[in-house]
């Protein structure tokens, strides 16, 4: 599957420091391993209701993430998925009478356009579920064999007890949470914990046996479509070798999605998937999170079509540390409207002979991303050299792009 085009970075003198990023089953800071190839995957979209500010915090996030660490002189192998073939697609394309496909197709080109617009890095490997069918199929039955999977009627589960058994995973080891949160997080967030016939009712479904009106594929597995979890766990095994520096997402995919694809991918590999589990900060308007199913959303593509810089709205987002719970107002985006104006007029008298100056804001910028992404601090450092009256050069004009995406 396609991506989008990639954004011109410029160069910059020196080398940034490899990124320390929060590792949420840790509870620490971690620095990324030194493994020369930077690797790390990223949740994508259900291509409905697309690309909402949510949406586009996350990415962001992980996009500052691929920035620094190509500063840091790394080379990168960045994967995100789409998942194209979900329950939340199905009943939203039934619910409008639009076939599935072609919901999904609009909704993912929307996504490009739009990350296309915010001066996102894409992804090395941009991969839908639908194409990727066979493999998740031929895993699941993999599964099966190992003893790692078993049926309820014509449906495939996962076990995690003998996953626990295997010394690889242990429940809870990615998420940090007790059984009982776990349990109230699988029936919100499209698990079936009360199901008759599973072995524990926190395992999560592999393969979903056809049913009338579904699309359906043959496989090993039987006839049907792939489970949520596994399509990650698969995607991120065609592409990236385990075990990856990070594995992100929002903090929403915290349980049962990262937990879940963890533990297929350790099952399935034979080590463990990622050395750190990240997660975004969710995004609230009018004092509660945007969701889908509240329809409390404001979307990346209509804030462009009012005529909105596109550079405001990234910097109405860096605005806030990814990992912050935080609420989209107009207020704030005016504020980022302000601060874009007062950059461009301060990059527009740019005096090519202040390259000390450039070179100081360079480092700022470097250290404060460096240190799990802190894009509020380098915002503020841009802001600090302007009011002291450092002027702009074009190391310091190529240091806000390279390094924030703000192309002055």
């Amino acid at each position: 599957m396609k991506s989008w085009n990639f954004p011109q970075l410029p160069s910059l003198p020196g080398k940034g420091t490899r990124p320390a990023v929060y590792n949420s089953s840790s509870g620490r800071v971690e620095q990324l391993s030194d493994a020369g190839t930077a690797q790390f995957y990223v949740c994508g979209i259900t291509p409905y209701d697309a690309t909402h500010i949510g949406h586009a915090a996350t990415y962001l996030a992980y996009d500052t993430l691929n920035r620094v660490l190509r500063d840091a002189g790394l080379a990168v192998n960045y994967v995100q998925n789409v998942t194209d073939v979900d329950d939340p697609l199905l009943e939203r394309a039934n619910a409008t009478g639009v076939d599935w496909c072609e919901l999904a197709e609009s909704q993912i080109d929307l996504y490009r356009s739009d990350m296309e617009a915010l001066r996102v890095i894409p992804p090395d490997h941009y991969v839908g579920v639908a194409e990727s069918v066979a493999e998740i199929g031929e895993a699941c039955k993999r599964l099966l064999d190992a003893g790692f999977a078993y049926f309820v009627e014509a449906d495939l589960y996962f076990d995690s007890g003998a996953a626990e058994q295997s010394g690889l995973w242990r429940l809870g080891e990615v998420s940090g949470y007790d059984r009982q949160t776990m349990l109230a997080l699988s029936a919100e967030r499209g698990g079936d914990p009360d199901r008759p016939g599973k072995r524990d009712p926190l395992d999560p479904l592999l393969w979903r046996a056809e049913r009338p009106g579904e699309p359906s594929w043959d496989s090993p597995a039987g006839r049907g479509r792939p489970g949520w979890h596994i399509e990650c766990s698969v995607i991120g095994g065609m592409y990236l070798g385990a075990p990856i520096q990070l594995n992100g997402g929002g903090s929403d995919l915290r349980f049962p999605h990262h937990e879940f694809s963890a533990a297929h991918s350790a099952m399935l590999l034979g080590r463990k998937w990622s050395e750190i589990y990240s997660h975004s900060g969710m995004v609230a308007l009018d004092g509660e999170k945007m969701s889908k199913s509240k329809g409390n959303l404001v979307f990346v593509s209509r804030l462009l079509e009012a005529g909105r810089d596109p550079r405001a709205i990234r910097l109405a987002i860096l605005e806030h540390h990814y990992r912050e719970d935080w609420e989209w107002t107009e207020a704030g985006f005016a504020l980022a409207v302000q601060r874009l104006e007062k950059w461009t007029r301060w990059a527009s008298g740019r005096d090519s002979a202040s390259e000390e100056s450039g070179q100081a804001l360079l480092a700022a910028l470097r250290s404060a991303l460096s240190n799990d992404l802190d894009t509020p601090l380098a915002l503020s450092e841009v802001d600090r050299a302007i009011d002291q009256g450092e002027p702009a050069s074009e190391v310091s004009i190529a240091a806000i792009d390279g390094l924030l995406g703000i192309k002055l």
